[in-house]
């Protein structure tokens, strides 16, 4: 059928992109076949909580819509690099990247992961963030075990981008930090004073999304109607 991607008209897509990332279920669940390998990390957490149940290579928080992501095995995947899709599992406790052609494990990816307390990676590369990021670092011949993420803006170190006036630091994944704006600052560097104009940002939004909506759903009409 003409103008819809697997039976949804392209004027949902835009909604559907709206949804929170569980119910639009997490593409990370299924990069490796199978659930949480027996006695990995990702699998002796996900037993020990009787609230959890697996998704695919997931442990997740069991009720009638998916879950919030609580663990994620992406042991021995043949991963080469972190893969990109992994921001879907930012709220993970557990994680287990070992058994993979790993080159390196960058703190970029982990961007938001501030709830990660438990992360496996091959004993050849870094925690990310670095040893400092974790409050405990244990090597073995299979793997590096980074555990007990500690938030940066703690540490008697400056940071090298201190947050500017009005904002306060907050952690952001491991070594990592976000600067927040207090109230009632908003804007650029948090400059700009007063509430948040929420009414008038959330119409342009809305009238954006509904006409590119119907301007996707018209091109795709008349595509189907053309000899």
């Amino acid at each position: 059928m003409r103008g819809a991607v697997r039976g949804v008209p392209l004027l949902l897509l835009p909604l559907l992109l709206l949804l929170p990332r569980a119910a639009r279920g997490a593409a990370v669940c299924g990069l490796c076949p199978g659930p949480p390998r027996n006695g990995s990390l990702v699998s002796r957490f996900c037993e020990s909580r009787p609230d959890t149940e697996s998704d695919g290579r997931c442990c997740r928080e069991r009720g009638p819509a998916p879950g919030r992501l609580l663990g994620l095995d992406l042991s021995n995947c043949s991963l080469q690099s972190v893969p990109p899709g992994l921001a879907e599992a930012a709220a993970a406790i557990v994680l287990d990247l070992t058994e993979n052609p790993l080159t390196a494990v960058p703190s970029a990816p982990f961007r938001g992961f501030t709830q990660l307390q438990s992360l496996m990676v091959p004993p050849a590369l870094e925690c990310p963030g670095g040893s400092d990021a974790w409050q405990d670092v244990t090597v073995d011949r299979s793997s590096r075990l980074c555990q007990g993420q500690r938030n940066p803006c703690n540490s008697s170190e400056q940071l090298a981008w201190p947050c500017p006036e009005n904002s306060v630091c907050a952690p952001d994944g491991p070594g990592l930090v976000q600067c927040l704006c207090e109230g009632p600052f908003h804007g650029y560097r948090c400059l700009r004073e007063g509430a948040f104009p929420t009414l008038l940002f959330g119409g342009i939004l809305g009238t954006a999304t509904v006409s590119l909506s119907l301007l996707l759903w018209g091109t795709q009409r008349r595509k189907a109607k053309s000899p």
